[in-house]
């Protein structure tokens, strides 16, 4: 049976994982079928990257996830989703083009009217 796993790479005391397909008899160190991603804890935040469609296919062929992995493609799935609701926010908060020129022309429109009332106001200084 063939298992989806993490494999531990790295110094002593520095931690990092691939996340491999491995049968489920080989050592957690030992032989692997494929390398699928990794998995780095020890950056804020930790790094975690799996190539979804080897996922897919190791799945659609019947390996099982271990609770290892199964924890990080949560996490992984949070994640995204929370990127895309933080996308999304932003977007509808900020000001559209058409807001912009008609805020500018307004603007415009006042700076117009000062204009004429500077004018008129040197026309009758220098009339006195």
């Amino acid at each position: 049976m063939l298992r989806i796993r993490l494999r531990r790479v790295g110094a002593k005391g520095r931690p990092m994982y691939r996340v491999v397909v491995a049968d489920s008899r080989s050592p957690r160190d030992g032989r692997f079928v494929e390398v699928i991603g990794y998995y780095n804890p020890l950056v804020d935040p930790p790094t975690i990257e799996i190539a979804d469609d080897r996922l897919e296919y190791w799945r659609g062929v019947g390996a099982q996830c271990s609770e290892s992995v199964v924890s990080l493609l949560a996490t992984l799935e949070r994640r995204q989703s929370s990127a895309e609701s933080s996308e999304a926010a932003p977007a509808a908060s900020l000001p559209t083009a058409e807001a912009i020129s008609s805020d500018e022309a307004e603007d415009e429109g006042e700076s117009e009217v000062e204009d004429e009332e500077d004018t008129e106001e040197a026309a009758e200084v220098e009339e006195s």
